[in-house]
């Protein structure tokens, strides 16, 4: 008897102890809430290069766990889908309609019963879309024709998009570049019964600091699954007989592009060796140029594996290749002069060389550049470019007007600005797609086209100008309301009268509207709803305030709709920090009052609607010199959540003794630091963050110095080396299959350790199958439902 009464309360305790540990039902949060977060979302949206025509898409705004849970592999850096051998997708589109601009008329294209395919593409005349349909099997190619609005397959369930989505529009609109599976491949390799031995890696004298990327090659079963299902045969296929023509042969391809004059392909090959250190697309590759046959006509570059890339530098060899605009055949590229370290004292960091059919002669070089390569964007003037250059360590973007093709004109600056200036940002100049699919700037006469966000102390007040490239004069044309947010999407046709605009105020969702600039009539184009109504009442300002130093931050406040002045509220801060080498760029103020607000997925928005304050994108600046503005890190945060908390309270708003702290990522390790090395707050929520730096020794966001430059910083900025001052309630959630460099799910599981190991309290949630944000719709309404429990308990009801 004594026997079994012991057996008995054995199994008791091992019951006990399995049960604090096991996995949990997944959580509901309250009824409204679960109503609005799997209520349909808005329709997504393109408009034809043309001007003249939209597709509307509707979709799935979440998968169900049970999808997410399907078999996957992750390799070389992504993760494929092996039933159909394509990128694993997240986000589906269930039906397609095409409306009309000019008279309102819409087409609803009629699809199979239960479609799940990929965003649609135009064809660059706008007579056609393409799209990726997911099968159970595999991946079929549809058209659809624009005009009828009449779809069909082109292809059986055969296309390989494991590293791309596996089609692109050719310059005659009328075929498709497309990547096929391998005809009878057989079945994919089996993993072996019994090891051959052991996994091995070797280096010596390569100086190899990459980041932590996750996802890796492991092993060579890895490789020979990765060789699988990446190899794909190159097709070109008909979009009006259904023709299908192979080109060249099988391979595996990570990128091909057309030359405007269709004649010939520029490829990137991936060969062996491959690396386990390194995603795929730092593997060894070549860049090949084939005639429209799938014959090599050059041999441009033979890549070697880049895994020797300086932190934050580039590759040496050509990078990266584009076809250049308004030429039948001219390829376009950038070189380092700097063996692509930024950290090395030079004149110049990279030159620009070009390349023209029959690609027989050797590369010219066109200009160099002082600072890093950021891109070049072609006119329709022959010769005429924008080339924009940027320095990392300062932070600073330059423009300059160019001319490739005749060197005795000086380049002319045209922009010149820090990256992180806000309120003195010019705006993008606009661009269009030619029929070849070219894309080059809008320009009339001497006149270019700019839109920007319009950021001010008041908020963001979107515009679109034109400015003289020859005299630097500007004109606006449009200007977002006051009390709305107002954004140029496009121009009519060849029209530069009227544009296409979205608009949005605090109460209703974006819609498009035609507006006639010489007129200001306009005509709305659609007329999406509110699709959680039940929250239009909640208040919404801007919130602006200084920290100690001297430094101007700022927020948006949101209140419940059934907020009385002077009742105070428990306040959530849900923030990320972000760097800045001036502290008065650094206050300058980010968003705008009057957007809509819309309620998504793990949103912190969410905890209005349970009775608390908001101060959401709370600025928190880490201020100063690149090379050392993290000495500072924690002093700073601390100072910027010190701020915040003040002013609310000043204003009576808030009650200082219930205020949480919350943030995703960087924002989590921002939160779990708050938590250690200040008393501001009474609980935290953080996501997916990385808190033991020694993890990330090759660097984190812009630190410069690796662990063993920097050991004492390292330390310091932990929060896991801190976690015997962790003593306010954290809730540490994270993906099981977080793929994000550097926030392992180890991150999160030892800091939960560590607090728990200090008698603090704490709870950790590891979400099965997700990733670095939460997909699944069980997985979305889990984690509010343990946000609103943790913050309810430890803030809201604190004694």
């Amino acid at each position: 008897m004594k026997k079994y009464i012991l057996i008995t309360a054995l199994m008791l305790v091992f019951i006990l102890y399995f049960s604090l540990f096991a996995q949990e039902p997944y959580k509901l949060p309250p009824k409204e809430i679960v109503d609005i977060v799997t209520a349909p979302p808005i329709p997504r949206t393109s408009i034809s290069p043309t001007g003249e025509l939209m597709v509307l898409a509707e979709y799935e705004a979440m998968p169900s766990i049970a999808y997410m849970a399907q078999p996957l592999l992750r390799i070389a850096g992504i993760r494929i889908t092996p039933k159909n051998n394509s990128r694993q997708q997240t986000t589906f589109y269930t039906s397609l309609t095409i409306k009309n601009l000019k008279d309102g008329s819409t087409i609803r294209t009629a699809l199979p019963e239960g479609t799940k395919c990929g965003f649609p593409r135009w064809s660059f005349d706008g007579k056609w879309l393409a799209f990726t349909r997911y099968l159970e099997t595999g991946v079929e190619l549809w058209v659809v024709e624009a005009k009828s609005g009449k779809a069909k397959s082109l292809t059986p369930h055969e296309i390989n998009a494991a590293l791309s989505s596996g089609f692109r529009w050719m310059p005659d609109n009328r075929h498709l570049l497309v990547n096929m599976v391998l005809e009878n491949r057989g079945n994919p390799p089996k993993p072996p019964a019994v090891p051959i031995g052991p996994t091995v890696q070797e280096t010596s004298g390569k100086s190899s600091k990459v980041w932590t990327y996750q996802d890796l090659l492991t092993s060579p079963y890895d490789e020979d699954l990765f060789d699988y299902y990446a190899t794909s045969q190159i097709v070109e296929i008909d979009v009006i007989s259904g023709n299908i023509r192979k080109i060249g042969s099988p391979g595996i391809y990570s990128n091909t592009s057309h030359s405007p004059n269709g004649n010939f392909i520029l490829v990137n090959k991936i060969k062996r060796p491959y690396s386990y250190s390194v995603p795929y697309s730092r593997f060894t590759h070549t860049v090949e140029i084939w005639d429209r046959n799938g014959k090599m006509v050059h041999l441009l570059a033979d890549m070697p594996l880049a895994d020797e890339v300086p932190l934050r530098g580039v590759s040496t060899g050509p990078r990266p290749i584009g076809w250049r605009s308004m030429e039948p055949a001219t390829l376009v590229w950038a070189e380092a002069l700097d063996e692509g370290d930024p950290e090395k004292e030079v004149p110049h960091r990279d030159k620009i060389m070009t390349l023209s059919a029959p690609f027989k002669d050797e590369p010219k070089e066109i200009t160099r550049i002082q600072h890093r390569y950021s891109g070049i964007s072609w006119m329709q003037t022959k010769g005429m470019a924008f080339i924009t250059e940027s320095d990392w360590k300062r932070r600073w973007r330059t423009t300059y007007l160019i001319n490739v093709d005749n060197p005795n004109i000086s380049p002319k600056k045209v922009f010149d600005l820090s990256s992180q200036d806000r309120y003195n940002n010019p705006g993008s100049p606009i661009s269009k797609v030619t029929e070849a699919g070219e894309r080059i700037l809008v320009l009339d006469n001497d006149w270019i086209y700019l839109s920007g966000r319009g950021a001010s102390p008041e908020g963001d007040r979107p515009f679109l100008d034109r400015m003289n490239i020859e005299t630097m004069e500007k004109q606006r044309l449009f200007h977002s309301g006051k009390t709305s947010y107002e954004t140029f999407v496009d121009f009519v046709g060849d029209s530069k009268s009227q544009i296409i605009i979205s608009n949005e105020s605090k109460s209703e969702p974006p819609n498009y509207y035609l507006v006639n600039l010489r007129t200001n009539e306009r005509r709305s184009l659609t007329d999406f709803k509110d699709p959680a109504p039940q929250l239009t009442g909640i208040k919404k300002q801007l919130i602006k305030y200084r920290r100690n130093d001297g430094v101007e931050l700022s927020g948006t406040l949101y209140l419940p709709p059934d907020y009385e002045e002077g009742e105070r509220l428990p306040l959530v801060i849900w923030a990320y920090p972000r760097e800045y080498s001036d502290p008065k760029i650094a206050g300058q103020v980010s968003g705008s009052p009057y957007r809509f607000t819309f309620f998504r997925g793990t949103s912190q928005l969410f905890f209005v609607t349970q009775g608390y304050a908001l101060l959401d994108g709370a600025q928190m600046p880490v201020v100063g010199d690149p090379k050392t503005m993290n000495e500072t890190f924690i002093d700073q945060i601390v100072s910027s959540a010190k701020a915040a908390i003040d002013k609310l309270n000043s204003t009576g708003i808030i009650d200082p003794k219930r205020v949480g702290v919350g943030g995703h990522s960087y924002g989590a390790f921002m939160t779990a630091n708050l938590l250690a090395h200040c008393d501001l707050f009474a609980a935290g929520v953080a996501r997916s963050g990385a808190y033991n730096r020694t993890l990330t020794p090759f660097g984190f966001q812009s630190e410069r110095r690796t662990l063993w430059e920097a050991p004492d910083l390292y330390f310091k900025i932990s929060p896991f080396m801190h976690a015997d001052k962790i003593n306010e309630p954290i809730l540490l959630i994270h993906g099981e299959a977080d793929n994000n460099s550097g926030t392992f799910p180890i991150q999160s599981k030892r800091l939960y350790h560590a607090v728990k190991g200090h008698g603090a309290t704490a709870r950790l949630v590891m979400l099965p199958y997700e990733s670095h944000g939460y997909s699944a719709r069980e997985s979305v309404l889990h984690v509010l439902a343990e946000m609103f429990e943790w913050l309810d308990k430890y803030v809201k009801n604190k004694n």
